[in-house]
């Protein structure tokens, strides 16, 4: 059996990413942090497939997460803002320029043109995961 070059690359990544999936089951669910990790209304900044994720934490049970780079300013820094709602809307407010994201859609409330992925969240025990939306 021979692999592609690009089959090669894609088993050595995945071999090596220390988020690596955790099971067949969950092949494309990448392994964040516990749970306990992340305080409620608050998020975190994580490195999935070489792509920026802020994923956050609303109330003890409810998880989202977003691509964490601003499109206004380029910045890494979505993570860090406020979690809070706009009518029935759950919102991050970027630190930055203020516009606010909806965290189930990554719809930015202020300038659609500017929103954001929008990515998978489960929990399974007491680990948090993540797939990546294309």
């Amino acid at each position: 059996m021979t692999l592609s070059t690009a089959a090669l690359h894609e088993a050595i990544d995945i071999a090596t990413d220390s988020h690596a999936a955790m099971s067949t089951e969950t092949s494309h669910f990448h392994d964040i942090c516990a749970v306990s990790d992340i305080v409620p209304a608050t998020g975190v900044c994580a490195l999935v497939e070489g792509r920026h994720v802020a994923v956050f934490r609303v109330g003890q049970g409810q998880f989202h997460a977003i691509d964490n780079v601003d499109p206004q300013s380029g910045a890494s820094v979505l993570s860090r803002g406020l979690v809070g709602s706009l009518g029935d809307r759950v919102v991050v407010a970027s630190p930055l320029y203020k516009n606010h994201f909806d965290l189930r859609t990554g719809e930015c409330v202020e300038a659609p043109q500017n929103s954001v992925r929008a990515h998978t969240v489960r929990i399974e025990g007491e680990r948090v995961l993540l797939a990546l939306s294309r």
